[in-house]
């Protein structure tokens, strides 16, 4: 059963709980009418997909659309005023806060969930144990000679590398780039690439050499066809495989990160967009553990919840000089 249909159970069984729960009352949910426009990151679609459809369930006045054209995509869209909410596996990028800031669109940034970005090979791969970041390199910088997994490590067999990798309007290629290349460093090009993280899967899984990388979430969903390959820790040195403990630990390090929706201010002051993000704080933590994410820590909903209520506009990635702000989100959301 897919995420979608899991969720669409799921959310048949408990609507009328959540309506009881919720801040909004049912009577007013039901009296919603308009369309909310959201577009953006394939690595946070299971999670807005799936608050979409238990809030349709309660507003079915409102009409929800949820693209997967990538981070950067999405952001190119929000960032001209098209979408009300943007779906993002990184912070906004300083040139794309600028595009904000030239067409006078004003963003609230809400933290929903954690992620680990999984490397992931054929199940037939029983040789790659454990990669470090060294490994990653060779396998994926611009200008790399590894052809054959017998290239990355001499005891390994000359089976053909194939490499599955998100788009470069992805968030998860660009959080993999900076992981894995640095600033100044690029990613290869003779991947076979794709904004749908299901068609990655499909790849990885039908090539014995295949290799690829996206959300944990798929990775969970999809564990009867590929396996996740444990990262070397570089303070630990210890191998590390995605789970809930070590995302949410950051034992599975440098690749746990948060994800993101960034809400139009403008359209929050629509009563169906603003129902609708007040939903997703309450319902999104819960919902975001159900397809295969890791809850954030509670004080930093809060915190969310808090800039949503008052309208508090702007990135806590980027310091006044527009430089990129780096540390654990409860660091950087104090």
């Amino acid at each position: 059963m897919s995420i979608k249909q899991q969720m669409m159970t799921a959310g048949a069984v408990c609507v009328a709980a959540v309506c009881a729960s919720h801040s909004y009352g049912q009577a007013y949910l039901s009296s919603l009418r308009g369309q909310i426009r959201i577009d953006g990151s394939s690595t946070v679609y299971p999670i807005t997909e799936a608050v979409a459809e238990e809030f349709a369930e309660v507003a079915p006045n409102v009409r929800i659309t949820v693209g997967i054209s990538g981070t950067g995509g999405g952001f190119k869209r929000f960032t001209v005023g098209e979408t009300d909410i943007s779906d993002a596996s990184r912070p906004i990028k300083l040139k794309e806060y600028q595009a904000t800031q030239k067409n006078g669109v004003d963003f609230i940034e809400i933290p929903v969930a954690y992620d680990g970005l999984s490397i992931v090979v054929n199940k037939a791969n029983t040789w790659a144990d454990q990669l470090t970041v060294d490994d990653l390199k060779k396998i994926f910088l611009s200008g790399s000679t590894v052809s054959t997994w017998k290239d990355i490590r001499a005891e390994w067999p000359d089976v053909p590398v194939k490499i599955y990798a998100p788009g470069t309007d992805s968030g998860t290629f660009d959080y993999f780039k900076e992981v894995v290349a640095g600033k100044t460093g690029a990613i290869r090009s003779d991947m076979s690439v794709s904004e749908d993280d299901n068609v990655l899967v499909r790849g990885v899984s039908g090539e014995t050499g295949g290799i690829g990388f996206f959300g944990c979430a798929y990775f969970f969903e999809n564990k009867d066809k590929l396996r996740a390959v444990p990262i070397v820790n570089p303070t630990t040195d210890e191998p590390v495989s995605p789970t809930a403990k070590t995302i949410e630990s950051g034992a599975y390090a440098p690749f746990s990160r948060p994800l993101f929706i960034y809400v139009n201010r403008e359209s929050a002051d629509r009563p169906a967009v603003k129902a609708f993000v007040k939903y997703y704080l309450e319902e999104g933590p819960e919902l975001a553990e159900e397809v295969g994410y890791v809850k954030l820590p509670k004080s930093v909903y809060t915190l969310a919840a808090r800039k949503f209520a008052n309208q508090h506009t702007g990135t806590h990635y980027l310091d006044k000089d527009g430089n990129k702000v780096h540390g654990s989100i409860v660091e950087v959301y104090k």
